[in-house]
């Protein structure tokens, strides 16, 4: 049995494989735990690995190129056309052997660790900040039934909000004086966290080669 090509369904604890013959014929169906994979493929001769590029995929390119194999992702919409039957794990992988089999596939380059940590600080801090979007709106939204209208822009907002806890006379209930001190704190801390992120940013970006490059490359596309 000569496997050399395979089709790797990721999961969180049970992951699929479909794997073939240089013919093409089915040779493997196998299920296996997560903490079972990386001996399954260290005992496995070279071959070709195919994944969704999904979460976690990328680790599991580094432990599967570490291990020999030469793996490729695939983006989850080049995958869908080849699902033969319902959508299931099973199958996924069946689909995911048939697409990177494909002399035509276009592949996700896998990302190193760095890369991945450099993505994770700006997914976290474009968290952060759609956060910060809400929490405007909403308090907005809240003055504005007290009779208190402001314009859509933050630094106005802060400028009334430290008006309002710094006033009594402007008619407002006394319980919703003390939300908007809440409040106030609440922005606050988001303000100083996106600015701790926007500094990582920063300095990720004077310390990475691949960061400059990207932005020098929109820079001149501009």
């Amino acid at each position: 049995m000569q496997i050399v090509r395979i089709g790797l369904d990721l999961a969180k604890y049970v992951f699929e494989i479909h794997g073939v013959d240089c013919q093409g014929k089915v040779v493997m169906r196998k299920t296996l735990r997560r903490d079972a994979v990386a001996c399954f493929f260290a005992n496995l001769p070279r071959c070709l690995v195919g994944m969704e590029a999904s979460n976690g995929a990328h680790y599991w390119a580094r432990v599967l190129s570490d291990l020999g194999h030469e793996v490729r992702l695939i983006s989850p919409q080049f995958v869908t056309p080849y699902v033969k039957s319902n959508k299931n794990d099973r199958n996924d992988a069946e689909a995911i052997c048939e697409a990177v089999g494909r002399p035509t596939m276009r592949f996700v380059p896998p990302k190193s660790a760095d890369q991945l940590a450099i993505q994770a600080v700006h997914r976290i801090r474009s968290r952060l900040v759609a956060d910060r979007v809400k929490l405007v709106n909403q308090v907005r939204g809240l003055l504005a039934e007290h009779g208190v209208v402001i314009a859509r822009d933050i630094p106005r907002l802060r400028r009334a909000l430290a008006d309002i806890t710094g006033s009594s006379d402007d008619g407002l209930n006394e319980l919703v004086r003390v939300l908007i001190r809440e409040v106030q704190t609440e922005l606050a801390e988001l303000d100083q966290r996106i600015a701790s992120y926007d500094r990582r940013v920063r300095e990720l970006f004077r310390n990475s080669e691949l960061c400059q490059r990207l932005g020098r490359s929109k820079a001149s596309a501009l």
